[in-house]
């Protein structure tokens, strides 16, 4: 039997404040389905949602519902109800009055609305609560009678706004079953808004996936995940371990320097994609039976299953000295002004690209008022630096006069290459003072910047490669001397949910079978 489109949304745009929060949705949704709107806060599923109910209007595009444009139609006239986060009941009304309000506003008679009612709380299994006051209820109870009496009149659709989120997790694991299975029995089409992907995975039929107002990916819970459309899905469904890739041919993939076989088809040869790898299809087996090796860094139990993170590809590191030294501020003849920098190094490669905030940033140079402690501009930058070796001044100051010299260090700085990882890393010896560590609103990156810190990919320099800082003191307990910096890439960590243990340090094998692998095209940003 074909299925019989009941919803469709077509270019639907919304903005609030001038910011867009729905792109030019399009969607279809069809009798008796439970679909889930799914994403984090902000993605503009409530909104989709209430444009849907009519308690908001769309900038653009149109709402069909049962062939006819509704638009223009006020919510009273759209055959539709809606369950919120918060239940809305009356605390002045009883069960049964609650569930039978909607009847009483529609005039029905005493007999009918007494069937329709007992009806819903069998359903809801809440028979002999009807005189009970409403107040008492649990959350779960109280959830029911809201989706009873949401439901009593009739409606095509049922709309939920989070209905689950204010429950504990115990009972809202139990209301996912309940909703299936009230959907199920009445048999009408479920719109069910959550950011939970357990909820969207135990109920729905469809899974629309959203961010930041678009639609990523739509699809039955198997479809969302298992084959994923891109990172961001694979990220949001379940866990998985990500990796670039490139796709050499219809079912072939290059990934961690190996070519799996795989069971995607259809790119183009040579396309840069991603690689989710699901934890649960990663088995552990000994080194010399494994598609790739690696070294067991932790063990977590998960009560079910362990959590076993395993190591394959190292990652690459350089450590440097950071010295830290007194306050060299400068202060202006009549004290109203004081300036700040140090001295700092730059690669040979990149004397071309210095410029006077380049030079601000990396010598940390700042000018501001001592008694109000206010930022006063640093109007003139003077350098003269030469594309070889040596040392050269550079010279800051105010527009009132008030300068300070420090000194460009050109080297030809050595780098840490990783031929396994196809990445290097490169970072300065550096100084600072204990002011400007304890001052800073984000170290991490200000000792990045300090000590000119990146890495990069072997095979293209101009694809960077994220690096993390590591230490071992405190800022606000930091005083002067010299401390070592690591700066370090993440390598590459898979992620493998097991039955079996194993322990931390052991040298293992990983295999998978091509269908455990799922090929992605790349997100563009």
């Amino acid at each position: 039997m074909k299925e019989k489109k009941l919803i469709e949304f077509r270019n639907i745009v919304k903005s609030f404040d001038g910011q867009i929060v729905l792109k030019g949705v399009n969607l279809d949704i069809y009798e008796n389905e439970f679909v889930t709107l799914l994403g984090p806060s902000g993605c503009g599923k409530t909104t989709l949602l209430r444009i849907l109910g009519g308690f908001i209007d769309a900038d653009e595009g149109k709402i069909i519902f049962k062939g006819e444009e509704v638009n223009h139609i006020p919510p009273y006239r759209r055959e539709l109800n809606t369950v919120f986060q918060k239940y809305a009941l009356f605390p002045h009304l009883n069960v049964y009055e609650n569930i039978a309000f909607g009847l009483k506003i529609n005039k029905l008679s005493k007999d009918v609305i007494d069937q329709k009612v007992m009806k819903m709380l069998k359903l809801i299994g809440l028979e002999g609560f009807e005189g009970k006051n409403i107040t008492l209820l649990s959350g779960g109870q109280q959830q029911r009678v809201a989706i009873a009496r949401a439901l009593v009149n009739e409606p095509k659709v049922l709309l939920l706004d989070e209905p689950l989120a204010a429950l504990d997790l115990k009972l809202r694991k139990e209301m996912q079953y309940e909703l299936k299975r009230i959907q199920q029995e009445v048999g009408i089409t479920f719109i069910f808004v959550t950011h939970d992907q357990e909820e969207a995975l135990t109920m729905s039929d469809k899974i629309v996936v959203m961010k930041n107002g678009e639609i990523q990916q739509v699809g039955t819970p198997q479809e969302i995940y298992n084959e994923p459309a891109n990172r961001y899905v694979a990220n949001f469904i379940g866990e998985s371990n990500i990796i670039p890739g490139v796709m050499l041919k219809d079912y072939k993939v290059w990934f961690d320097d190996i070519a799996f076989e795989c069971v995607d088809f259809g790119f183009k040869e040579k396309e840069p994609v991603d690689v989710v790898i699901r934890p649960e299809d990663i088995d552990i087996v000994s080194r010399e039976n494994g598609k790739m090796t690696g070294e067991v860094l932790s063990v977590l139990f998960k009560g079910v299953h362990y959590e076993v993170m395993v190591e394959t590809i190292p990652g690459t590191q350089v450590t440097v000295n950071m010295q830290v030294v007194k306050s060299h501020d400068v202060i202006s003849a009549d004290g109203k002004e004081k300036i700040s920098a140090t001295n700092f190094y730059v690669d040979l490669e990149d004397v071309k690209k210095l410029d006077d905030k380049e030079v601000v940033a990396r010598s940390n140079a700042q000018a501001w008022n001592p008694e109000t402690d206010d930022y006063i501009s640093i109007s003139k930058i003077e350098f003269d630096v030469k594309e070889e070796e040596g040392q050269y001044p550079v010279l800051f100051s105010t527009s009132g006069g008030t300068s300070i010299e420090r000194t460009i260090f050109v080297v030809n700085q050595p780098f840490v290459s990783n031929e396994k990882a196809n990445e290097a890393v490169m970072a300065f010896n550096f100084q600072t003072t204990v002011e400007e560590i304890k001052e800073s609103l984000a170290l991490d990156t200000d000792i990045k910047t300090w000590a000119n810190a990146q890495a990069w990919k072997l095979s293209d320099e101009s694809q960077s490669v994220d690096i993390s800082a590591y230490y071992d003191f405190e800022p606000q307990s930091v005083t002067e001397g010299t401390y070592r910096i690591t700066f370090s890439t993440t390598g590459r960590v898979f992620k493998i949910h097991t039955t079996d243990y194993i322990k931390e340090g052991q040298e293992v094998g990983l295999t998978f079978f091509p269908e455990d692998i799922h090929v992605m095209s790349k997100m563009v940003f």
